[in-house]
């Protein structure tokens, strides 16, 4: 598949979908192929499928329905646009806050140290209020940002946490997490706050890495799980309508 310059593979997927939808072979109303199909079509992977139906839905264009399926809801009346999705974020937190923890590592004060621990347990009793949650997240990586002594860093590190609360795409994947039960995982965030005690600038880098490399994982987890519930209810809506008609 040839991609245009500056496009990510899954807006490629998007626009093909939306050329479809526009030249008629979708009505509003019709179901979108299964995900499994659209990937042998593009001859993508199905997390890219995945990426590009959210892309739609985060502009009104489709509705998916858990355990039917993505729909259209309307035709396009002009190009369409993208946001950033919550990969992308997480992918520029990759290269910033991983350097960032680095940089900290070397001057960070006991007083921030204890911050740091304050705001895990703050993580951690915020699973069961999921604002709480969040907020603590935030704090926590922005803490790590103000120890670089860089208000640069601490500027672009606020960004990026603006745009994953702001963004529609990011919005649509992480409310889909949430569906999922994924939470910050709290053993990475203490290692993390370890890392950063022994002042060792590799040792803090390698574990902001691997935390970020984790919350790209569970971001394809939650939609995985999507996926998933979305076939088992068709299983289940499909035997039942064998059980009713006595074939089972």
């Amino acid at each position: 598949m040839t991609i245009p310059p500056n496009n990510r593979l899954y807006q490629h997927v998007a626009r093909e979908l939306v050329a479809a939808i526009v030249e008629g072979r979708y009505a509003i109303g019709d179901r979108l192929p299964a995900e499994r199909e659209l990937a042998l079509e593009f001859d993508v992977s199905r997390p890219t499928v995945r990426e590009a139906v959210i892309a739609l839905e985060a502009q009104g264009l489709v509705e998916v329905r858990l355990g039917s399926g993505a729909y259209v809801r309307q035709i396009p009346g002009q190009p369409i646009g993208f946001g950033i999705t919550a990969f992308e974020v997480v992918e520029a937190r990759l290269l910033v806050e991983s350097e960032a923890t680095a940089l900290a590592a070397a001057q960070i004060s006991d007083e921030e140290m204890e911050t740091l621990s304050q705001l895990v347990d703050q993580i951690e009793q915020g699973h069961s209020a999921e604002d709480m949650g969040e907020a603590a997240d935030r704090q926590f990586h922005l803490a790590i940002a103000g120890a670089t002594r860089n208000a640069a860093i601490v500027r672009m590190v606020d960004d990026l946490w603006t745009l994953r609360s702001n963004s529609p795409d990011c919005a649509i994947l992480h409310a889909k997490a949430r569906a999922a039960r994924v939470t910050p995982i709290i053993e990475e965030h203490r290692t993390i706050v370890d890392a950063l005690r022994t002042r060792d600038p590799a040792k803090a880098r390698e574990a902001m890495r691997a935390h970020l490399r984790s919350v790209l994982d569970q971001l394809l987890f939650a939609t995985e799980e999507q996926a998933i519930e979305a076939a088992r209810q068709a299983v289940a809506s499909t035997r039942a309508r064998f059980e009713r008609s006595g074939a089972l």
